[in-house]
């Protein structure tokens, strides 16, 4: 059996690398067989900066959210907030950190892998947040052996990990260089696409098919996530530039019009007369130019 081992505490370690200020989540060892390969784990991935603060409506003045005890009626600092489970009404069981490891020393401690898959079992629909492990000093050779193994049998590893006193699932791959952890959602967390209405299968036309597969052909290029932008996010910039200056915000486009069903055929064809886009965020860049006739 392959586990990770975590430390005993799972407190943030500041990181000063890295363009955003990562943390180190945790420090600890993969461990591979007999071979134990001490690395560190960051978050790969961070919030966006297009944030906004909750103002009254009143006076503009800025909204904060207070810890309010209900039978002192006062607000609470972080130090003296604890964790309680309410088992029955009104009498409550205090859990502290150390509680939370005792449900089993071994498991809270570590990052046990479980399986071995073909990626491609895994649908995406699962994926959550990935984690980047970094390795200490001296720990290359191993980290990079293990690393080329995964890459070589062309499989991922899922694990199960407890972290932040919650019990975890992600897979374990290569990421160029890099060994990364991909958080997984529990299937029972993935709403159940049989809960829409959606219609029952329809008959499709084998013209329209045809003339489709044509459409994604034309826009068919390699994936690049560089050139894919939050384009809305710069549209909301200038108008919070423009209403800081005082001036009045005209909408920008218009609201996409239904196609009609008896039009689809039409408007296939003309797609394909379209140039693909090129500005990330808004379509495909580098989509190919050549198009087969259509009948």
């Amino acid at each position: 059996m392959n586990i990770f081992r975590l430390p005993a505490s799972l407190s943030e370690v500041q990181y000063t690398g890295g363009e955003f200020g990562l943390r180190a989540l945790w420090k600890g060892s993969i461990s591979f067989g007999l071979v134990n390969i001490p690395v560190r784990m960051y978050t790969a991935s961070h919030e966006r900066e297009f944030k906004f603060v909750m103002l009254h409506e009143k006076d503009h003045s800025q909204i904060r959210y207070a810890r309010i005890c209900k039978t002192e009626e006062r607000e609470v600092p972080w130090e003296e907030i604890i964790k309680g489970y309410e088992y029955q009404s009104g009498e409550f069981v205090i859990l502290n950190d150390e509680d939370f490891s005792k449900a089993n020393l071994t498991r809270s401690k570590s990052i046990e892998i479980v399986d071995f898959v073909k990626e491609s079992d895994i649908d995406t629909i699962y994926y959550s947040k990935p984690y980047y492990l970094e390795p200490e000093k001296n720990a290359g050779s191993p980290y990079s052996l293990l690393r080329e193994a995964l890459r070589k049998s062309k499989q991922v590893g899922v694990a199960r990990y407890i972290i932040h006193n919650h019990e975890h699932i992600g897979v374990i791959k290569p990421y160029g260089e890099m060994i990364v952890l991909n958080e997984l959602r529990y299937d029972n967390e993935v709403v159940p696409s049989t809960d829409f209405n959606i219609p029952e299968k329809k008959r499709v036309s084998a013209k329209e098919l045809e003339v489709a597969i044509q459409l994604i052909d034309h826009l068919t290029t390699s994936f690049d996530p560089t050139k894919y932008k939050d384009t809305y996010a710069e549209e909301i910039h200038k108008i919070i530039k423009q209403k800081a200056k005082g001036r009045k915000v005209r909408p920008k486009g218009q609201e996409p019009i239904p196609s009609k069903v008896q039009d689809i055929m039409s408007l296939l064809k003309a797609s394909l007369d379209e140039p693909p886009k090129k500005k990330g965020g808004t379509g495909p860049q580098g989509a190919r130019t050549g198009r087969r006739k259509t009948a």
